[in-house]
């Protein structure tokens, strides 16, 4: 009776944090590029993207389900991190498509819309930006917003909903709201944990909390140049030469919780260096 009761309980729990991985559809591609994601002259084609369905807990503590489009030898690894916050009860406001904002990403940013892929330059610069490669995730956006800076100190807070609210980064306050949740400072261990080691708020200028990369250009390019099982292969010795490092760390350390964050930054500078 107990292996009974014990093997039911892995089957709810595994289907709580269910998230399903399939190749884009022609159909999928074709809206992509009808509905300004996806142009001629993108970095990756529909053949290297795949679609992650999840469900995650909204901040009424409600269930829903998110889609993001990322590039294919990510998408396990895209998967277990919305299967973990879920289990976390991190929530999400919400997690729809680029298609459903035609590729418009301050329009996707005020809808506090968590997203992937989207074929577009980098926000106030030249270049494609990670999310053109479908490697980089935005989350929360009002709780995690975007800060440019010119060069008379000025700032630009976007979505501009964030500037009275999140531009103060501490959790716990002394106020009415005494706590403030999905904010991405509590999950930056967790992206790094599955190959998403850039993250925007380690940054001085832009600073953007919301965002989360894989590694630098260069090995992006492998990621796509490379067919789909060697590139994997590629991604796992990448993801394990950090958790090695994480663990090294750990290991050495006299004060776990404080040196945590440390340890975190140290290994995935180590590691993106590296790759």
């Amino acid at each position: 009776m107990k292996r009974f009761i014990v093997g039911w309980l892995a089957i709810v729990l595994s289907a709580a944090t269910y998230a399903q991985v399939a190749p884009i559809s022609q159909w999928q591609c074709d809206m992509m590029k009808k509905n300004n994601v996806l142009s001629s002259g993108a970095p990756v084609g529909c053949e290297r993207l795949s679609k992650v369905d999840f469900d995650f807990i909204n901040f009424k503590g409600e269930t829903q389900q998110g889609n993001m489009i990322v590039l294919d030898v990510v998408a396990p690894s895209v998967g277990q991190i919305f299967s973990e916050l879920k289990l976390r009860n991190f929530p999400l406001h919400s997690a729809r498509l680029m298609r459903e904002f035609k590729g418009d990403d301050n329009a996707s940013m005020d809808a506090n819309n968590s997203s992937a892929f989207n074929a577009r330059p980098i926000t106030g610069g030249g270049g494609w930006s990670k999310h053109a490669y479908g490697v980089a995730i935005d989350i929360n956006p009002v709780q995690n917003p975007f800060l440019a800076f010119d060069s008379n100190g000025r700032i630009t807070v976007k979505p501009s909903q964030s500037a009275t609210r999140y531009v103060n980064r501490t959790r716990f306050r002394a106020r009415d709201e005494i706590e403030r949740r999905g904010m991405a400072e509590d999950v930056v261990e967790l992206f790094a944990h599955h190959g998403f080691m850039i993250w925007g708020g380690d940054w001085n200028s832009p600073i953007d909390t919301q965002h989360f990369e894989v590694g630098s250009r260069k090995f992006v390019t492998q990621l796509l140049d490379k067919p789909l099982p060697e590139a994997k292969v590629l991604f796992e010795r990448y993801i394990e030469s950090y958790r090695q490092c994480l663990n090294k760390n750990h290991s050495d350390s006299k004060n776990k919780g404080e040196d945590a964050e440390k340890a975190r930054a140290i290994c995935a500078k180590k590691t993106v260096g590296t790759f």
